[in-house]
């Protein structure tokens, strides 16, 4: 970089000059320099250029000449502009690139991609760790147990592995977690009576956690099939049927036991009918207008489930689901789902799974005006998880890409078990 200016005395560590010389110690310059603007004044002034020693104040910046702002302005009336770098040249074209016209396009959309910064400056979709909750499954036992479907994932203690985890969530910025338990199973039966044992592992789970940390927001599942010796979301009848009203009765009794406990957000799973208005008539009554219903709106009878049923030890003892999950193939059948649970008083509309029905999260999106959440369950999570370990995808990219997909397709919130890793990794922090 290089600046004219008139011929008077200064001193710089380093100049060079038009006559291509290097000079070292040049008198200082005068602080009653003045400028003469005349044209005979300009055609007689001798210029020379200065370059900064880079060594001083570091690449790319010219030592001050001491100047005032009235002289440098006159300085540059009187014609003597300093020197900015020139424009670097185009670089040329591979050799054999065929000469042709410009296309006669007025809209370029490939201008506001052609630098990171503007890239940055245009982005529509915003990841944050405030936008993850964390699943977290918890157990009786003291020590925390690998799930070998789930890399990375563990059955955490209740009292010492949940309470490290939560507080490693967040120091990252993650402060709502989803609890999930595993359940004895000798305290398992046909009508699930454990699951609104106000000293059982949840509520109990629940209330140590807002002792430690009162400002965790605490999301909990209501559904039997933790708690069902069948496996089922629902109390079976003898010939196989799920009984959908006789259900919704022990999952009102469960969601008031954890809200009781200190829960914020109850979140139905079973895809009962009628059941989120009942549970809020039921909390309602208990007193507990403050907590929210996230209702798991559109709950597809999906396959990738598995690795989650073995975390929770809750694969259905006979059967499968498809008589009160959605068949995966249905779209319209999500708005009926929708405005039901709008109408029965949910807060949140969920979309599970997420990854493969994005369709399905941005239908919410465009027909509510509720918050929308999108579960990227258990088996989106190991597949990730599996390609990373191949080293057939870049696990932490695709991660990413993932999530960020979810948060375009409408979700507000995300329901991932990616919520620590990704954290870390949107702070700054190596995995």
């Amino acid at each position: 970089m290089a600046s004219t200016i008139p011929n008077v005395s200064f001193t710089l560590n380093n100049a060079s000059f038009s006559d291509g010389k290097s000079y070292i110690g040049v008198p200082l310059l005068p602080t009653n320099l003045k400028f003469d603007s005349s044209t005979k004044s300009r055609q007689s002034l001798h210029l020379f250029s200065v370059k900064a020693n880079n060594s001083q104040n570091g690449p790319g910046f010219l030592n001050k000449l001491g100047l005032t702002d009235a002289q440098s302005e006159a300085a540059v009336v009187a014609g003597n502009v300093p020197h900015a770098p020139p424009v670097p040249p185009k670089p040329p074209a591979p050799i054999g690139t065929p000469v042709v016209p410009s296309l006669p396009l007025n809209r370029r959309p490939r201008r506001n991609r052609r630098s990171p910064v503007l890239r940055e400056a245009f982005q529509e979709t915003s990841l944050s760790p405030a936008n993850f909750v964390y699943p977290l499954f918890i157990h009786e036992g003291e020590e925390d147990t690998p799930i070998g479907a789930m890399p990375g994932c563990y059955r955490l203690g209740w009292r010492h592995g949940l309470v490290e985890e939560v507080a490693k969530a967040q120091d990252v910025g993650v402060n709502s977690i989803v609890l999930f338990p595993k359940i004895p199973d000798a305290l398992k039966s046909p009508t699930g009576v454990e699951a609104y044992n106000e000293d059982g592992l949840v509520p109990r789970t629940i209330r140590l956690l807002k002792d430690k940390y009162p400002d965790l927001v605490i999301y909990t599942d209501v559904a039997l099939d933790p708690y069902s010796s069948d496996g089922h979301d629902g109390i079976v009848r003898e010939d196989g049927v799920i009984m959908n009203d006789e259900t919704v009765h022990q999952l009102c009794k469960q969601a008031v036991a954890q809200a009781r406990a200190g829960a914020d957000v109850v979140s139905p799973s079973d895809m009962m009918d009628g059941r989120v208005g009942a549970m809020r008539a039921a909390l309602d009554t208990e007193g507990f207008q403050h907590v929210s219903i996230m209702s798991y709106t559109a709950k597809y009878a999906s396959s990738f489930y598995g690795p989650f049923r073995e975390a929770l030890d809750s694969n259905p003892r006979f059967g499968d689901k498809k008589t009160y999950q959605m068949n995966p193939a249905n779209y319209r059948e999500a708005l009926t789902e929708m405005r039901e649970d709008e109408s029965e008083g949910a807060d949140i509309l969920l979309v599970k799974p997420g990854l493969p029905y994005l369709d399905i999260i941005r239908l919410l999106r465009d027909n509510s005006p509720l918050p929308v959440a999108a579960y990227q369950v258990s088996g989106e999570y190991s597949m990730i998880k599996a390609g990373g370990t191949l080293k057939m995808i870049d696990e932490e990219k695709v991660m990413m890409e993932s999530l960020l997909c979810l948060r375009r397709a409408g979700a507000d919130i995300i329901l991932t078990y990616f919520a620590l890793q990704a954290a870390r990794s949107l702070c700054g922090e190596k995995r």
